[in-house]
């Protein structure tokens, strides 16, 4: 796209790659310098002036990465940039939309304030909306938020003969729907029950006639890992051997690779939208799709 130049904070780099070359704008260095008191410093490579800069951050662990984000956005504009746009594949803080005890944060909305003040456009790939029945609601900037139940049927369809569409809780069950249509391939939905943060329990019912094929379970966050690893042990107990897990985004905050093979499962699989060794269903396309849609979308001059 002409004078548009992407930037990756560290950790994002071999996305935002990826995403440069398809939009086919330059990708342009910036660097994070930590001085021995804490205190960070953002630069970033020219020229900037007058071009539509890209900055590809996702928010995984975001805390540690919002001030050189802030400070990146800051510093584009300032340096002359039309306008500044994020890429953030994953988007955080999107659970706490609304206020359960007196006195709480609701922090979907606090974030989204913070983040539409220092940009003029946000990417994002399958946000985890549970109350809230758009990222428009929290986020005063357009937002482009594409699905990724194209990209994971299709992996499905090329990795998994005869699959069986497990969606892991009711929350996942119309998502679980399209990606079965989308395959023609049948699906069930477990009930969840949630005692604390890292206790789950799952039950799960799969009719006889479904007993040849071969288990896919599909969410869109493998962050504690309890739900995945509960869904996967009731497939065993029910007599399917090594279900495969596939998640958009894998956080993996509580649980690893190897506890969920040594629960049964056969492949655990993600989407690249949060770099980590599972990654093998690609999400660029989609991204780049709104990355051009939104930047098409902006004025001339802001």
């Amino acid at each position: 796209m002409k004078d548009v130049a992407l930037y990756a904070l560290p950790g994002n780099e071999t996305l935002a790659r990826s995403l440069a070359a398809q939009i086919e704008s330059p990708m342009q260095r910036l660097e994070v310098h930590r001085f021995p008191d804490g205190e960070q410093m953002v630069s970033m490579e020219g020229p900037l002036s007058g071009k539509a800069i890209v900055i590809v951050c996702s928010l995984n662990r975001p805390d540690a990465k919002l001030l050189p984000l802030i400070f990146a956005a800051d510093t584009a504009r300032d340096l002359g940039a039309r306008h500044v746009v994020l890429v953030a594949p994953y988007l955080c803080y999107l659970r706490q939309d609304a206020r359960f005890h007196a006195g709480e944060s609701i922090s979907a909305y606090s974030f989204g304030r913070l983040l539409g003040a220092q940009f003029d456009g946000l990417v994002t790939i399958e946000p985890h909306l549970h109350r809230l029945p758009s990222l428009s609601v929290v986020y005063p900037i357009p937002v482009r938020a594409p699905h990724s139940v194209a990209a994971t049927a299709s992996w499905i369809v090329q990795n998994v003969a005869d699959p069986l569409i497990v969606g892991p809780d009711e929350e996942s069950e119309a998502w679980i729907a399209q990606i079965a249509s989308r395959i023609g391939a049948p699906s069930v939905v477990a009930r969840k029950t949630r005692e604390a943060d890292r206790k789950v329990d799952v039950s799960l019912h799969v009719p006889a006639k479904f007993a040849h094929r071969n288990p896919v379970i599909v969410d869109d966050i493998l962050a504690s890992g309890q739900t995945m690893l509960a869904t996967v042990g009731a497939l065993v107990k029910a007599g399917f051997g090594s279900p495969v897990c596939v998640a958009v985004h894998g956080l993996f905050d509580g649980v690893s690779v190897d506890e969920l093979i040594a629960a049964g499962a056969g492949r655990v699989v993600t989407c690249n939208s949060v770099a980590h060794a599972t990654n093998a269903i690609d999400v660029t396309p989609l991204l780049a799709d709104a990355v051009r849609d939104l930047l098409d979308s902006l004025p001339e001059t802001p």
